[in-house]
């Protein structure tokens, strides 16, 4: 419990004998009435107590030698914290009203005459200490409530941030149901054509073109399903900082050029007018990312624009960045969601029929590798059924020389190299070596690391096609032995591999391996790396 300190009061006369008197009066109440009593024989010697105690009231003696009642009372009040302490003036005779006035002027709060009447003392003592402890108490209070001011501006802070945190959570756990709805959503449907046409194909008497269009459609959505789970490894990488970019001076508007090709060759943009005007400009990206960036931003502004509308996509070279512009007018951008028009997982209002699609994270896979290219990108909309524009920054890299390409590898020289396929999958196996085949290419196939090393010895092919992850030893040990034996040594290993980080890329290289693709390849990726290979091995 804490302890409440008691007033106390001042009593100043220069006469030890007066001083005793008054003194002794009133120690005679100060236990009944909660208070102490201290002295004080001349002016100093009270403002040296005055500097060190608070007091409920000072008995001030009028006539003292050097410094009198009236001046010690001025200096007092000239100081901020005893400036409201009262005073109650003594003197031994009735006071004219001149110095009456003076007095209050001094700061008087009230006159005793001496001899003093012990009772009209007390009661005059008594109001200022009943005073003085009201005071103490509201100060008390005061604090007190200063101090539950503090605690509860600090709760509803901290209830205010603990909300906000809460909704945060929500809003993004909301993002990842949605989001899971629609993986959900863009997985099954490839899937559910695929299965389709694979059960079509398995028909008996299925005409010839139903056949064909069946295969189309599987080639067609299993190239789809690569691209989304392509997208989510990326996005996946990119935000954990783990692109490794392969950089090399790049003319944007040859890259953007080639990727409008791919759009209309596949028929996607055959509904729309697109005025394009690419200005030659160089960066030095990878340009691998750098399609991904330019593909994601022209096949947002198709997704969200009607057939029928119009996309702007032009590359301009300002000298010191490559700006590249895509403008639409489609569905335009909300004002609520253009502020998070790059965030993880948002798209524009999802309506069940998904007419849209994607999985909203394209947009978030731009912003981050125009990022790790040190560029910027921004978004702009007038608003709902406004259409948008999305511009990019690049920093601008001197064009290089124009130089004499070389010629591709040839894939339909006569003798094809020698293949070995060693993958524990049958289904895939089977599959990749009946490809090879189709393409002319003399194919051996081995189910498991040491089948394949075994087989390797023995028949010693051009190029061996190895997955990694293989049962009884991993295709990094594979092609270790392969290096360390005299026959093998020379012979070009491709990995095949699910997984596609950079870190993955620097091991398949440390193991010996001569080129890394990631699963599921495109065929003509595949014969374009053993080409290359192969034009190595007979150089």
């Amino acid at each position: 419990m804490t302890t409440i300190e008691k007033p106390k009061i001042l009593v100043v006369n220069d006469d030890p004998a007066s001083l005793l008197a008054l003194t002794s009066l009133l120690d005679q109440w100060a236990d009944e009435s909660g208070y102490s009593v201290l002295s004080a024989r001349s002016g100093q010697e009270a403002l040296r107590q005055v500097l060190l105690h608070d007091f409920a009231v000072i008995l001030l003696d009028v006539n003292m030698p050097g410094m009198d009642g009236f001046e010690t009372a001025e200096a007092i009040h000239q100081r901020a914290r005893s400036a409201d302490i009262p005073i109650i003036f003594m003197t031994a005779f009735l006071a004219d009203e001149i110095d009456r006035l003076k007095a209050y002027q001094r700061g008087a709060a009230d006159f005793l005459f001496t001899p003093v009447i012990p009772q009209i003392l007390h009661a005059k003592v008594q109001v200022f200490v009943a005073l003085a402890t009201k005071n103490e108490e509201l100060k008390r209070q005061t604090h007190k409530l200063s101090q539950r001011t503090t605690e509860l501006t600090a709760t509803n802070k901290r209830l205010t941030r603990e909300m906000e945190e809460r909704q945060a959570a929500e809003a993004k756990s909301h993002a990842k149901d949605e989001f899971l709805a629609m993986l959900g959503h863009e997985l099954r449907n490839p899937l559910s054509a695929i299965s389709s046409a694979a059960s079509l194909i398995g028909l008996p008497g299925a005409p010839a073109d139903t056949v064909s269009r069946a295969r189309q459609i599987i080639q067609r959505q299993s190239q789809h399903l690569s691209r989304i789970v392509d997208d989510l490894l990326d996005l996946s990488r990119a935000m954990s900082g783990k692109i490794l970019l392969d950089k090399q001076n790049v003319d944007v508007a040859a890259l953007v050029s080639a990727c409008l090709d791919t759009f209309k060759a596949t028929g996607r943009s055959a509904n729309y007018l697109l005025n394009v005007d690419l200005q030659a400009g160089s960066v030095d990206g990878d340009p691998t990312r750098l399609e991904q960036i330019a593909t994601n931003l022209i096949d947002n502004a198709l997704k969200y624009t009607p057939p029928g509308g119009t996309i702007d996509i032009t590359v301009a070279d300002n000298g010191k960045d490559i700006v590249l512009e895509v403008r639409d007018t489609g569905v335009g951008i909300s004002a609520e969601l253009l502020p998070h028009v790059f965030d993880v997982f948002v798209q524009g209002s999802i309506t069940l029929d998904r007419a849209q699609g994607g999985l909203g994270i394209g947009l978030a896979l731009v912003r981050r590798l125009v990022e790790l290219h040190g560029g910027t990108v921004s978004a702009h909309s007038e608003g709902a059924s406004a259409g948008s524009t999305f511009v990019i920054r690049l920093p601008r890299a001197a064009p290089l020389a124009a130089a004499a390409s070389s010629a591709p590898a040839a894939l339909a020289q006569e003798g094809k190299p020698a293949i070995l396929l060693i993958e524990d999958n049958d289904d895939g196996r089977e599959m990749m070596a009946t490809m090879l085949g189709a393409y002319g290419y003399p194919v051996r196939q081995a189910a498991d690391g040491v089948q394949g090393v075994q087989m390797a010895r023995s028949f010693v092919p051009d190029v061996a096609l190895v997955d990694i992850g293989l049962p009884g030893i991993d295709g990094y040990e594979v092609a270790r032995r392969l290096r360390q034996g005299g026959d093998t040594c020379h012979i070009k290993l491709i990995a095949l591999t699910g997984y596609g980080l950079a870190d993955d890329q620097r091991r398949v290289l440390e193991a010996g391996f001569d080129k890394h693709l990631v699963k599921p390849v495109e065929i003509a990726h595949l014969l374009d790396a053993i080409g290359q290979c192969a034009a190595t091995t007979h150089d």
